[in-house]
C-alpha cells in the first residue's frame, strides 16, 4: 500500500495496543515510524530496474527479520522515553505494527516476500488497489480523534477505524471472489477454461474489477463492475509474444519477471528492442512496469530500463468513474 496508508495503519495499531499506558502522541508517532520503516528498501538501488522491482518488499517485509527487529526497536523507544517498565508492551505494539505492514501489502497485487530468507516467493492476493480512500480515511480519522479527544472516546474511535478498515478488506476479498467466479464461468463459455486468471480492483475502489486471463500465446482483458446491469464480461485479446518467449524466457531479466508476476507478463519488440511487461498493474495499453531490455543480441549484458506507460488521465479518470457505476463503455485507448 501507499506510504500514507502504512503510516495511518501503524499509528492506529500502536495506539490500540498502548492505549493510555503512555502518551497517545508517543504511540501514534512510533507507530507511524515503524509503519513506514519496511518501505525504506525502495531507496536501495540494486543495479537495474528489474532488480529494483523484484527486490522491493523482500527482506524488509519478511516476518522473520521484522520479528527480530521488533524487540530492538521497542528497547530503543522504551529507553528513550524512560519507560522500560513498558518494554514488553512496546515490543508487542511495534511487532504488530511491523507485521501488519507486509500483511496489508500482501492484499495488493504487487507481490510480498513474506518468508525471506527461507523462500523468495512473492505472495499476492490482489483484492485491494495500492491506494484506496475507503480503507485509509477511517484509519486517519480514528487516529486524529484519539489524539484530539482527552477521554477514552478517542481510543474507541481509533478502534472503530481499525475495525472498519479490516471489514473493508474482508469485503474486498469477497467482491474479488464473486468476480472471479463470474470471470471463470465466462472463460469456460469461450473455451478458455485452462487460462490462468487474475482479478484485481481498478484504481481507488472495489466496485470495478479488472479481469486478466493468460494462455501460452495470448492474454485477454475485461472489466466488470458490481453494478453492471448484466453479468456479461467483454474480453479483448492481445498477443503475449509466444515466439519471443520461446527464445528469451530463460534470460535472467525475463525469468525474474516471469517468476515475480506468476506468469502474467508479455514480451514484445519495438524498434529492434526487446520489452518485457508486467501485465498485472495498469491496463491495456498502459502498464506501470514495462522494461526495455535493449537489443536481443546483446542479452544478458544490457541493463534493463523502466519505461512506464502512463494513461491519459483526461480520458482514463472519466472512464473509471462512469464504468465503476455500471455504465458499460469501452476502455480508453
Amino acid at each position: 500500500m501507499d506510504s500514507l496508508t502504512q503510516i495511518a495503519l501503524g499509528s492506529a495499531v500502536s495506539v490500540a495496543v498502548m492505549g493510555r499506558k503512555t502518551a497517545l502522541w508517543k504511540a501514534a508517532l512510533w507507530g507511524a515510524i515503524a509503519g513506514t520503516l519496511p518501505d525504506l528498501d525502495a531507496l536501495i538501488d540494486h543495479g537495474d530496474a528489474i532488480l529494483n522491482m523484484t527486490r522491493h518488499r523482500a527482506e524488509t517485509h519478511s516476518f522473520f527479520y521484522l520479528t527480530l527487529a521488533a524487540p530492538l526497536l521497542a528497547w530503543g523507544v522504551a529507553k528513550l522515553h524512560g519507560e522500560m517498565t513498558l518494554f514488553k508492551r512496546w515490543w508487542l505494539a511495534l511487532w504488530l505494527v511491523l507485521i501488519t505492514h507486509p500483511l496489508l501489502d500482501t492484499m495488493t497485487v504487487y507481490g510480498t516476500q513474506l518468508l525471506m530468507p527461507f523462500s523468495n516467493y512473492p505472495f499476492q492476493i490482489g483484492s485491494i488497489f495500492i491506494i484506496d480512500p475507503l480503507y485509509t480515511v477511517p484509519l486517519i480519522v480514528g487516529v486524529v480523534l484519539a489524539l484530539r479527544l482527552k477521554d477514552d472516546r478517542g481510543i474507541h474511535y481509533n478502534a472503530t477505524g481499525l475495525i472498519f478498515s479490516t471489514v473493508y478488506l474482508m469485503w474486498s476479498f469477497a467482491a474479488q471472489q464473486h468476480t472471479t467466479t463470474l470471470a471463470r464461468t465466462s472463460l469456460e463459455s469461450k473455451g478458455l477454461a485452462e487460462a490462468a486468471l487474475l482479478v484485481t480492483p481498478a484504481p481507488f475502489n472495489t466496485l470495478l474489477w479488472r479481469v486478466l486471463a493468460v494462455t501460452p500465446t495470448q492474454y485477454f482483458e475485461g472489466h466488470y463492475s458490481l453494478l453492471d446491469p448484466t453479468k456479461k464480461i467483454i474480453w479483448t485479446s492481445h498477443d503475449k509474444g509466444a515466439e519471443l518467449i520461446s527464445q528469451y524466457d530463460k534470460e535472467v531479466s525475463v525469468a525474474r519477471i516471469k517468476a515475480f508476476t506468476h506468469g502474467f507478463y508479455r514480451l514484445s519488440q519495438t524498434d529492434g528492442n526487446l520489452f518485457v511487461t508486467d501485465l498485472r498493474m495498469g491496463q491495456e495499453p498502459a502498464y506501470t512496469f514495462n522494461f526495455n531490455l535493449g537489443k536481443p543480441e546483446n542479452l544478458p549484458n544490457t541493463v534493463p530500463q523502466l519505461m512506464s506507460q502512463r494513461p491519459n488521465l483526461d480520458t482514463a479518470l472519466p472512464w473509471l468513474w462512469r464504468r465503476m457505476w455500471g455504465e458499460v463503455i469501452a476502455s480508453p485507448r
